[in-house]
């Protein structure tokens, strides 16, 4: 179990050495593989599956590295969708696991598609007078892939802990983000991306659009654009509107400053349970999971321990996650 008593800064793990030197005692001297080894805050705003149609109402407001390289295990740059668990054996992989009180570990995803599916907006959650030139709504990506997305919204928690997790563990998430959230620490997510996180677009305010006049949206939008654009040096591509909740002009206006995508989700991660968006309750190939950068303020419980719980859940099901912006 990790020391969830102990704060690092971002960036200021121990050096990979010393990690992997601990795991492989701790794995009985096992080595690291050359191959793959292994399967394929909103504070104050809860997103709900049942949320996501246009115009809908409001959803309720209820108050480190591998190892022959140098550095450390976590805080190193990299590139997105390394697959950097995979050069691990079983045993460091298992070690790893463990370390972060995880029950097995994470699968490996596949590697990416070398084309990307093409993507429409899912039947129900159309705009009056839309078409196909609109960034496509959807809640699924289509793949026969046995993979999942984690994507978490808001902001509002900064735990360095979820950074180091994520790293060691090598599991992909997409981060959207609403600035008046993220604006007090900026280089929080600054080290996630550093990390391979993706930084993508949930609006300045987080703010009910369909509500808001034609200006109101635009800028909620695309100065939410610029913002990341000029504080992490890329502009987004992906959208998700708050609570889900969209009409015409928020398409239409996402387009206009740089949105090819708007993804919602399919299933809602907390650290005590999964909420669906489907009668059947279970993961699908290609399902989008949202969750929120909360913490013990709000949910009694740390970003590590929702990480164990829905890690449980996807693993349990036979899925791995992968990296939501390889398919879209």
């Amino acid at each position: 179990m990790p020391d969830s008593g102990r704060r690092r800064r971002p960036g200021g793990h121990r050096p990979a050495c010393a990690v992997l030197v601990a795991l492989l005692v701790a794995a009985a001297g096992s080595g690291c593989a050359s191959g793959s080894g292994g399967q394929p805050g909103d504070t104050g705003h809860r997103d709900r599956p049942a949320a996501g149609q246009p115009g809908g109402e409001p959803a309720p407001d209820p108050a480190g590295g591998h190892p022959g390289g140098p550095g450390r295990l976590a805080g190193r740059d990299r590139a997105p969708g390394a697959h950097e668990n995979a050069k691990f054996s079983p045993a460091v992989r298992a070690a790893l696991a463990k370390k972060w009180g995880l029950g097995k570990p994470p699968l490996i995803a596949p590697r990416p598609p070398a084309v990307k599916p093409r993507i429409t907006t899912r039947e129900g959650f159309e705009v009056k007078g839309g078409d196909d030139s609109l960034p496509p709504v959807f809640t699924t990506v289509p793949t026969k892939d046995r993979v999942v997305f984690l994507t978490m919204d808001d902001g509002s928690e900064k735990d360095p802990e979820l950074l180091q997790m994520m790293d060691e563990l090598d599991i992909p998430y997409s981060a959207f983000l609403s600035d008046y959230e993220v604006s007090d620490n900026y280089g929080y997510f600054g080290e996630a991306q550093r990390l391979g996180v993706t930084l993508n677009n949930h609006t300045l305010n987080h703010p009910y659009l369909p509500g808001l006049s034609y200006a109101g949206q635009k800028r909620e939008i695309c100065d939410q654009q610029e913002i990341i654009e000029k504080q992490f040096g890329k502009r987004p591509r992906l959208f998700r509107p708050p609570y889900g909740n969209y009409n015409g002009d928020t398409l239409r206006i996402a387009k206009s400053c740089g949105i090819k995508a708007v993804p919602l989700w399919n299933a809602e991660a907390f650290p005590d349970h999964m909420e669906w968006r489907e009668g059947d309750e279970d993961l699908h190939p290609g399902d989008i999971i949202l969750t929120h950068f909360r913490g013990r303020a709000e949910w009694g419980a740390s970003m590590a321990d929702l990480v164990r719980a829905v890690m449980k859940t996807v693993t349990d099901r036979g899925y791995a996650v992968a990296r939501l912006e390889d398919y879209v």
